[in-house]
């Protein structure tokens, strides 16, 4: 495939980071998870109010702002961008 990505180290990771998750769930707190997901909607908000605000932001301007780290905001502008809230 040359440079880049290597499709079955990234296949294997998420299915590691998917078996983490359940694995997590399955301990966590449900009144835990609750505060996570308001917390999680909340920075959702902010950064929609950014872009609303400031423009298009990347990853770095976007962590830098929120004090996230590079791969958060990077996550969050994906997931956000995927469902079409930016």
């Amino acid at each position: 495939m040359g440079e880049g990505v290597d499709p079955t180290q990234m296949c294997q990771r998420l299915v590691e980071k998917v078996a983490q998750s359940k694995q997590l769930m399955a301990i966590t707190d449900p009144e835990l998870l609750v505060l996570f997901e308001d917390w999680f909607e909340e920075l959702e908000e902010e950064i929609i109010s950014l872009v609303n605000t400031h423009g298009p932001l990347g990853p770095p301007e976007l962590a830098d702002k929120l004090g996230l780290s590079l791969r958060g905001a990077t996550f969050l502008l994906s997931k956000l961008k995927r469902e079409k809230k930016l």
